[in-house]
């Protein structure tokens, strides 16, 4: 049965998976990055999590608030659990340095890998999705799991533009200001 299914695979899926993988093991090394590369993965995440939701469930009824409720959730913890004392901005480069971790390999593969279980399922039961109790805890865990990217690069975002409005004028990390920035020329 798993040969079959995974015989009937489009190619384009195994592509996603590879540039998932590519995205998270590069994730997880300290890097300078770019604000708008920072945007790819949380907004590709996004993407797939909002296909996964109106393809499988559509976006009528209860879908749709429990993907924003678990979105909201991902974004909240997102935002807490970042520690902002370990991102560097570099405004002079419109960049941060952040620091290397697999979480974004497994958040990756966690909402991969339940978008094709939500696939498969619903292929094999089509019932499912219009049962209350498949689509809420689906599009809660679809939402969640975007609103944890977006929650991390709303937080990098912050503590960048925190930096640049400061008027530091050098790289300076997380919020804690470097008070010789502010030292006169007299001292």
């Amino acid at each position: 049965m798993l040969q079959h299914i995974f015989s009937h695979t489009p190619l384009y899926v195994w592509a996603i998976l590879g540039l998932l993988v590519y995205r998270g093991v590069l994730a997880s090394r300290a890097r300078e990055v770019t604000l708008r590369k920072l945007c790819i993965i949380p907004l590709v995440m996004l993407a797939l999590s909002l296909s996964g939701v109106q393809g499988s469930f559509g976006l009528a009824g209860v879908a749709p608030f429990a993907w924003a409720a678990g979105a909201l959730a991902g974004a909240a913890l997102a935002w807490t659990l970042v520690d902002a004392r370990k991102i560097v901005a570099i405004p002079e480069r419109t960049s941060v340095q952040r620091p290397g971790s697999w979480v974004p390999l497994m958040l990756m593969m966690s909402i991969f890998c339940m978008k094709y279980a939500v696939a498969v399922t619903l292929a094999i039961a089509p019932a499912y999705a219009h049962a209350t109790g498949f689509i809420v805890p689906v599009c809660l865990a679809y939402g969640c799991f975007s609103g944890i990217f977006l929650g991390g690069l709303l937080r990098t975002v912050a503590v960048y533009r925190a930096v640049q409005t400061e008027g530091w004028g050098q790289t300076r990390r997380g919020n804690t200001p470097q008070w010789g920035a502010f030292r006169s020329s007299s001292d």
